[in-house]
């Protein structure tokens, strides 16, 4: 799953730089010309097939072809109503946010939430969720530094922004090599080696960052500070929420975590300036916001769960980065999918 959640992020960077929603190129405005015009020449001329049918030829069931000529025709009028809808499903997912937190924050719910609970909490339980929430905050720094070294670096800039399949396979290579090293080396026995491989890991996550600065720093400033208001909001419903509440959501997370992978996967096949491009593009950019929000409660209460009942001295103890890998990856997936969306929007008003 979390090989997933980084296919997901590395599909993102590079339609920044490809805005869907903004103004056509004359060859696009030109092809939508052409076609409305050679449809209309096609509805008025003589059918020649059979004598048994009119002279005129009349409108056909759409056949395959016709479909995916559709589906691939440049159409900016569709694609913005795509984007709409896109934009008010998000809106829409913000305001239930909005009402779980004012239903849980001011404790109208009869079960008792996890903010309760921590008054009797042991303090190796308090321990671990502080440990962990101190590496996510570790980790972010880390990968805005790493993002801003690479970005001042001509040659791993123009290496990270290139579209090439070897980019690509490159940087999914060294995102879930680097997953998987960081998991695989336990924080007990060898605590040395896995700091560094924590560091590495978020060094290849500020490489994933890195195309977003060519946005601005205004604008990534007000992405982390919306990032920041979304994780805040969302981690203080799933603490204030019923301890299991959202624990309960893996299988239809699973399932939408799916669509968005395989929306991630097509986006990078189909030009953004065709209705099936359009589509894909906004069920991973606004679905995804969506769904990883989602995921944010599940992975939250997961990592206190996980806190309260991991013995202390178990052979498999509680490992704070571990634990943090999915609210990192959580945060970072909202981060790109808000600097996207204020980058999209400021191209759109011009």
């Amino acid at each position: 799953m979390l090989a997933a959640r980084l296919v997901c992020l590395r599909t993102l960077p590079s339609r920044v730089f490809h805005p869907t929603f903004t103004k056509a190129s004359p060859f696009v405005k030109n092809s939508i010309v052409k076609n409305s015009i050679t449809k209309n020449q096609w509805l008025l001329t003589p059918s020649r097939e059979y004598a048994t049918k009119t002279r005129i030829g009349i409108r056909r069931g759409k056949t395959g072809q016709e479909l995916k000529e559709a589906a691939l025709e440049p159409s900016m009028e569709k694609i913005f109503k795509i984007d709409q809808m896109g934009r008010w499903f998000v809106a829409g997912g913000a305001a239930v946010g909005l009402g779980a937190l004012c239903y849980y924050g001011l404790g109208m719910s009869n079960e008792i939430g996890a903010i309760e609970k921590a008054v009797i909490w042991p303090q190796y339980v308090k321990d671990r969720i502080h440990s962990t929430y101190m590496y996510l905050g570790g980790s972010i720094g880390l990968t805005a530094l790493s993002a801003l070294a690479i970005s001042r670096t001509p040659v791993l800039m123009n290496f990270m922004m290139r579209g090439s399949w070897v980019t690509i396979g490159a940087t999914f290579a060294a995102m879930i090599g680097a997953g998987m090293l960081v998991q695989s080396i336990s924080y007990d026995r060898s605590p040395g080696p896995k700091h560094l491989a924590w560091l590495l890991h978020s060094g290849v996550m500020g490489a994933v960052v890195a195309p977003l600065t060519i946005i601005g720093g205004p604008l990534l400033i007000r992405a982390a500070w919306y990032t920041a208001g979304i994780v805040g909001g969302l981690s203080t419903v799933a603490m204030c929420a019923p301890s299991e509440k959202f624990l309960n959501m893996g299988a239809p997370l699973g399932v939408g975590l799916g669509l968005v992978f395989v929306s991630s996967l097509g986006s990078m096949f189909l030009p953004p300036t065709t209705v099936a491009g359009a589509t894909l593009y906004s069920v991973a950019m606004y679905g995804g916001l969506v769904l990883f929000s989602m995921f944010l409660l599940y992975d939250t209460q997961k990592v206190i769960k996980r806190a309260e009942i991991a013995p202390m001295y178990g052979v498999q103890k509680y490992d704070p980065i571990n634990s943090m890998l999915s609210i990192y990856m959580d945060t970072l997936n909202i981060f790109m999918r808000v600097a996207t969306m204020l980058a999209t929007g400021g191209n759109r008003k011009k």
